[in-house]
C-alpha cells in the first residue's frame, strides 16, 4: 500500500483517487475549495460520474480515501503527490492557463518536508514539468528536500472514467528521472496495462497530439456528412464501412453535433497555439476547430428552412450535457443552440436527466435569458405544444420514447436529430418532418445522354448485411 496525495477534486482528480485507494492505496485528496470538501466529507459527490458515488462511499468507509483542505495534512508522509487541477483555456489565443498548476506546486514547496515524487496529472503544455520543477525547487520551505517530477497524462472519458482508469490502453510516463518514474509505473502495474516510458517532453506531447486526433476525426466525418447530405448518402452507414478497416476504426466517427466539455476544445486550441508560437502554421488543426463551431450552426439552419421564422416558436432541446452519462456544461452545444434560437425570439423547452442544475449555472454564466428557457422534468413535457424538438445530448432514454406520444404532444411534429439516433425513414411514417446529420435519401440521381438506349435495371433496396467467414453469397 502506497501513501498518495491528489491535488485536486475535480473530475480527474476525484477519480484519479477514488481509484487508487479502491485499488487498496492510503490516499487524500486536497481541495482549497472549502464548499466542496465540505460536501466530499458529507458524502455529497460535486459531479455527476456514474459509479464514482458508491466507490467514494465505500472506500471512505474503508478508511483508504480521505478529503482535506490542508496542504500539510494532505502531503504527510505520502510518497506521491498527483497534481490534476484545471487547466482552461487562457486569454491569450488559447493558451493553456497554468495558474491552478503553478499555485499548486508553490502550495506543495512550502509543505514538502520529505522526497516524494510529484506526479502531473493535469494536461499541461509542453514544457510544464519543467516550470513545476522550477517552482518547487525555488519555493521549497526546506532547501535540502529531494523531489523528483513525472509527467502522467489522464485518458479518462467523462461518462466512462472509472472504466478507463481500471481498465486503460496504456499508461504513459515521462521525466528526466527514470527511477522515479518507474516507481509509479509500479502504482499503475496491477492494472495490467502496457506502461510507456519516455522523456516528459514526449509524455506531455502524447496527451495532446492523442486529443487533436480525436477531435480530428469527429471533425472529419462531420465534413463528410455534410458532402452526404448534398449526394445523398448516409453517414452512418459511410461510418460503418470506414470503421471496419483497421487503420481507421470504428471510434469517433459519429456525425453529429461535434465536440465538446473540458478537454478536446482547449487541448485542440491550446497545441494550435503552442505550434503558432513555435512560428509554425498548423492548418488542420485550425480547420478542425472551424468545423466544430459550424458544426453547431448547422442544426439552428435546418430549423430555420423548416420553420422560417423562429419568433414566438416553442423549441424543444432534449439533452444539455456536452454528451450522455455527465453532467458538465462546458463547451456544451447546448448553450450555443438555445443562445441562437432565443436569440431569433424563441422560446425553448429544454430536459437533461442529469444536468439541469449545471446548465442553469452555465447559462447564466454565458448571459443566456432564463426567462426564454423553462427546465422540464422529462422528454414528454419538452413535447407539449414545441414547434421542433431538437436532440443534443444522446443519451440512452431518448432512444427508447414512445414516439407517437411525443408527436401527439407537439404543434408541429419538426424533429431535428443533432446525434442521429432515429433512423429517417420511421420518423417520416410516423409523420415527422424529419431532418438528421448527413442522413441521405437515397443515391444521387444519374443522368443519361439521350443518345444512350442503355435501360438500366431498377436499383435494389439494400441493408447491410456482414457475411462472416465460411457464409455464401445467395
Amino acid at each position: 500500500m502506497s501513501k498518495i496525495c491528489v491535488i485536486g477534486t475535480g473530475y480527474v482528480g476525484l477519480v484519479t483517487g477514488t481509484c487508487f485507494a479502491d485499488m487498496g492505496n492510503d490516499v487524500t485528496c486536497v481541495d482549497i475549495v472549502e464548499e466542496k470538501i465540505a460536501r466530499l466529507k458529507r458524502g455529497e459527490v460535486p459531479i455527476y460520474e456514474p459509479g464514482l458515488a458508491e466507490m467514494i462511499a465505500r472506500n471512505v468507509r474503508a478508511g483508504r480515501l480521505h478529503f482535506t483542505t490542508s496542504y500539510r495534512e494532505g502531503l504527510a508522509d505520502s510518497e506521491f503527490i498527483f497534481i490534476a487541477v484545471n487547466t482552461p483555456t487562457g486569454s491569450t489565443q488559447g493558451s493553456a492557463d497554468m495558474r491552478y498548476v503553478e499555485m499548486a506546486a508553490r502550495m506543495i514547496a512550502e509543505e514538502l518536508d520529505h522526497y516524494a515524487v510529484i506526479i502531473n496529472k493535469s494536461t499541461v503544455p509542453v514544457g510544464s514539468g519543467d516550470v513545476v520543477t522550477r517552482i518547487i525547487r525555488t519555493h521549497l520551505a526546506r532547501p535540502d528536500v529531494s523531489f523528483a517530477v513525472v509527467s502522467n497524462p489522464e485518458f479518462l472519458r467523462e461518462g466512462a472514467a472509472i472504466q478507463d482508469f481500471l481498465n486503460p490502453d496504456r499508461v504513459v510516463l515521462g521525466s528526466s528521472d527514470m527511477e522515479a518514474a518507474h516507481r509509479v509505473a509500479a502504482l499503475y502495474l496491477p492494472l495490467r496495462a502496457p506502461i510507456i516510458m519516455t522523456d516528459i517532453y514526449t509524455a506531455e506531447m502524447i496527451k495532446y497530439a492523442s486529443n487533436a486526433f480525436l477531435a480530428t476525426k469527429i471533425s472529419f466525418i462531420n465534413e463528410i456528412a455534410q458532402i452526404c447530405e448534398r449526394l445523398g448518402a448516409d453517414v452512418k452507414e459511410v461510418a460503418v464501412g470506414m470503421g471496419y478497416d483497421k487503420r481507421i476504426g470504428r471510434a469517433f466517427l459519429d456525425a453529429g453535433l461535434g465536440y465538446g466539455g473540458s478537454c478536446f476544445p482547449k487541448d485542440v486550441r491550446a497545441l494550435a497555439h503552442m505550434a503558432d508560437e513555435a512560428g509554425l502554421h498548423p492548418q488542420l488543426l485550425h480547420a478542425v476547430m472551424e468545423i466544430n463551431q459550424d458544426q453547431r450552426r448547422l442544426v439552428v439552419d435546418k430549423l430555420v428552412s423548416i420553420l422560417g421564422s423562429l419568433r414566438n416558436a416553442t423549441i424543444g432541446i432534449l439533452g444539455l450535457a456536452f454528451k450522455a452519462n455527465t453532467d458538465d456544461m462546458r463547451e456544451a452545444p447546448s448553450l450555443d443552440i438555445i443562445r441562437w434560437v432565443t436569440g431569433q425570439g424563441a422560446l425553448v423547452r429544454a430536459y437533461d436527466p442529469v444536468a439541469r442544475e449545471t446548465a442553469r449555472q452555465a447559462m447564466e454564466r454565458e448571459g443566456i435569458r432564463l426567462d426564454l428557457v423553462t427546465f422540464c422534468s422529462n422528454a414528454y413535457e419538452v413535447a407539449e405544444q414545441a414547434d421542433a424538438i431538437i436532440i443534443v445530448t444522446d443519451w440512452n432514454e431518448f432512444k427508447s420514447l414512445d414516439m407517437v406520444q411525443i408527436r401527439n404532444l407537439m404543434r408541429r411534429p419538426v424533429l431535428i436529430d443533432g446525434r442521429n439516433i432515429y433512423e429517417p425513414r420511421e420518423m417520416v411514417s410516423l409523420g415527422f418532418t424529419y431532418r438528421g446529420i448527413g442522413r441521405g435519401t437515397g443515391p444521387a440521381a444519374t443522368v443519361l445522354p439521350a443518345s444512350d438506349s442503355t435501360t438500366l435495371p431498377p436499383a435494389p433496396t439494400c441493408e447491410r448485411t456482414l457475411i462472416g467467414e465460411g457464409d455464401e453469397y445467395r
